[in-house]
């Protein structure tokens, strides 16, 4: 018998259908065509998917190829690739570097006026400073300034960054900063009267800093007024509300990574 010649075969001319992989972002709507259940992804678990339905009804499906409906088409779900990691901030809101080893401190510094003003600075800046090697000291008030500059011995690569507490027109602070003329130099300040008031009411949970009397010790004043107890119970208070630079008001911010921009230009 002769055989008939069919050619190829008819089927092997046919395209397969792909079905797409979508990733499962929370919120996404689909159905689960067995069972009917219509519903949004709300997360994971192993293998598996959990939809939550308008009624706020959860169910558990498993995840498997072409398993559910999406807008009518079968589709395959998949988990979303993760989030890519965001850069680790420090407490002045710069990237933090990771596995930091402290740099060899500079020849340049930056001085402030006293002990909470450097803890402040350390609270907030600390991470920074240490990445730039710059060593922040305490002078103990300004009314030697000018001494102490001459006794540092400036130069292009040894700076000096001055952080002043109530530098306004007029003040003694004002006055005792004119003194110092050295382009090695460079002083900022704010405008409070002692550096708690440069930080910002809420973080301590207080509506506003109190009036102190003239003739009063300003930090004494207020811990009185607020029922701090000692001043340096106050401190305590003060320095535990900052968390970072938002907790600090805008012309300390400005003022100091001045300094930090200007001790650190010659890198």
């Amino acid at each position: 018998m002769r055989s008939h010649d069919y050619g190829r075969d008819v089927l092997s001319t046919r395209t397969k259908r792909t079905v797409p992989e979508v990733p499962a972002e929370p919120g996404l709507v689909v159905e689960d065509p067995a069972s009917g259940f219509c519903g949004a992804v709300v997360r994971f678990e192993p293998g598996q998917v959990v939809l939550e339905d308008r009624q706020g009804r959860h169910r558990l499906f498993p995840l498997r190829a072409a398993g559910f409906l999406l807008d009518g088409a079968p589709v395959t779900l998949v988990k979303p690739p993760p989030a890519p990691a965001t850069a680790a901030r420090s407490a002045s809101g710069s990237v933090r570097v990771r596995g930091l080893r402290a740099r060899t401190a500079r020849d340049s510094r930056i001085w402030v006026e006293g002990k909470h003003d450097a803890e402040l600075v350390e609270r907030v800046w600390g991470h920074d400073l240490r990445v730039e090697g710059v060593v922040v000291e305490a002078l103990d008030g300004v009314d030697v300034l000018a001494e102490r500059v001459a006794e540092f011995g400036t130069g292009p690569r040894r700076r000096l960054g001055v952080l002043v507490d109530h530098l306004v027109t007029g003040s003694k602070e004002s006055r005792l900063v004119a003194a110092v003329r050295d382009e090695n130099v460079l002083v900022t300040g704010h405008p409070y009267v002692d550096v708690w008031q440069a930080v910002k009411p809420a973080a301590v949970g207080i509506a506003a800093w109190p009036e102190v009397p003239r003739g009063v010790e300003w930090k004494r004043g207020v811990c009185d007024e607020l029922g701090w107890g000692e001043p340096w119970e106050g401190w305590q208070r003060v320095l535990a509300g900052v968390g970072g630079f938002r907790d600090l008001e805008t012309p300390l911010i400005g003022a100091v990574e001045r300094l930090i921009d200007f001790v650190t230009e010659h890198s």
